[in-house]
């Protein structure tokens, strides 16, 4: 039984052998014929595209590189006449696809295409060849554009929207208002988001072959500041509620001066709420004594030199400030004639003269919170500017356009002697001004009910011309 058994097992042991030499051998057989049919293959699709290989559903199969590139630089040929315009605002700028560059990215389509299957390691190369062949390889379709020509064409308009934020500034000391700035928004043309705006665009204007225009929207980003105008105060201005101008062309030097050292002692104050605001009271003294100048003033129906001349100049542009603003008007009075200064930018009846301490100008803050007054001067431009800051509260002002109801003619001219001028010498020391009645009307709303309703009237007498003849004996 023991021999049988050796005898047995000899067999099975000379069987297995066998076997496995048979499978090595058919394995080695399949290495080489699979390795001779790769290399086959890979001479066959020398320099071309393997089968199966697609990109963006085109068949890319048997195509070389250049084929694939010169493929997709003629789809790139039919989009050149389409236009894209960027807008923001009342900016445009319009470019063309073909200046942009804009496409299919033909030779990164054309090498993904041919190296696919052509790497380093060659299992994978049999790998991705044998899953192309069965079930297809698909490939995302690579786009381009020129940036830098996008950016040099909207600079204009990023630069224009490269702003800083600005801070809110309350510096107040003694009493009033040193330095004061209201905060602001910064803002930037946001690159990031207008590039992917553009990436978006492009798929769908691959499918496009007539001229067509895309209006691409220019995306904006607010830098806020870091401290807005609450943090800055507590007294409850945070905005423009009012405002008024008046210009100042003509004026000799001393008068300009004059002007500049009046706005200086109004700006910066702050008005209370339920407070009466005095022009006459905030000025103080107007004389050589407190640094005016003299400068052509009128007085006792003539038109004199004297100190302040000038003044009222900042005491009329504070009057269409109030009125703008809706503010109660306590005191107000017109000039004895048409003065014009005061008529250069505006109707004639919007004025206020100040003659200290008899004649003033006042209103009154009735709105809740503390207004600060700021005043501003052109003197290129020769325009006066007085602004009221505080909190709206709802009130809209309508102001009609002045009425003139009767003229009158300004009287003959007057001669005068003068015994500091030489004999036989003429000065005009007056200009003939019509005389009139003036009438306009302010109406002033708060949350749609009508809180002011009334009527200034003005009435200018006629100013005759004025020469004064020498005297003096030389």
């Amino acid at each position: 039984m023991k021999g049988k058994n050796n005898k047995h097992h000899s067999h099975h042991y000379h069987l297995i052998k066998i076997l496995f030499w048979f499978f090595i051998g058919l394995s080695l057989g399949l290495l080489f014929v699979i390795g001779f049919t790769f290399i086959f293959f890979q001479n066959k699709y020398l320099n071309k595209i393997y089968p199966g290989i697609t990109v963006n559903g085109i068949d890319m199969s048997e195509m070389s590189k250049d084929e694939v590139k010169d493929f997709f630089d003629r789809k790139n040929k039919k989009m050149e006449d389409i236009h894209f315009t960027f807008v923001k605002d009342d900016n445009m700028a319009t470019i063309s696809a073909k200046k942009l560059e804009m496409g299919y990215n033909s030779n990164l389509l054309a090498n993904q295409a041919y190296y696919l299957g052509r790497s380093k390691d060659l299992l994978s190369n049999i790998s991705i060849i044998f899953q192309a062949g069965i079930n297809g390889i698909d490939l995302s379709p690579s786009y381009m554009y020129a940036d830098n020509e996008l950016l040099k064409l909207l600079d204009p308009i990023i630069q224009q929207y490269k702003i800083n934020p600005v801070n809110a500034l309350f510096t107040f000391e003694n009493g009033k208002v040193v330095a004061f700035r209201l905060s602001s928004e910064g803002s930037f043309v946001d690159i990031v988001a207008l590039k992917k705006a553009i990436w978006i665009k492009i798929p769908n204007i691959t499918f496009y072959e007539k001229m067509r225009t895309i209006i691409i929207p220019i995306p904006i980003k607010i830098i806020k500041p870091e401290i807005d105008i609450d943090k800055a105060n507590n007294l409850g201005i945070k905005e423009l509620i009012g405002s008024g101008t008046s210009l100042f062309h003509g004026s000799i030097k001393e008068r300009v001066y004059n002007i500049n050292l009046a706005v200086s002692k109004i700006n910066g104050i702050l008005i209370n709420n339920n407070e009466i605001f005095s022009f006459n009271k905030s000025l103080g003294d107007i004389s050589a004594f407190t640094g005016f100048k003299k400068a052509y003033t009128i007085q006792n129906g003539k038109t004199i030199l004297d100190d302040g001349g000038g003044v009222c100049q900042v005491s009329t542009t504070l009057f269409r400030a109030t009125l703008n603003a809706g503010l109660p008007i306590i005191e107000r009075h017109a000039h004895t004639y048409r003065v014009g200064y005061y008529e250069q930018e505006s109707d004639p009846g919007i004025d206020a003269t100040i003659y200290s301490p008899s004649i003033d100008f006042k209103f009154k803050n009735d709105t809740g919170h503390s207004i600060l007054i700021q005043s501003f001067v052109d003197n290129n431009f020769e325009r006066l500017s007085i602004l009221f800051y505080g909190l709206n509260d709802n009130r809209q002002t309508t102001i009609s356009k002045s009425i003139i109801t009767t003229q009158i003619a300004p009287g003959e001219t007057i001669y005068r002697d003068d015994s500091s001028l030489a004999k036989g010498q003429i000065k005009q020391t007056e200009y003939a001004t019509w005389g009139a009645n003036v009438y306009f009307i302010r109406e002033v709303k708060k949350n749609g009910k009508i809180i002011i309703s009334e009527k200034y009237s003005s009435y200018y007498q006629p100013w005759a011309s004025v020469f004064t003849k020498g005297t003096k004996e030389i």
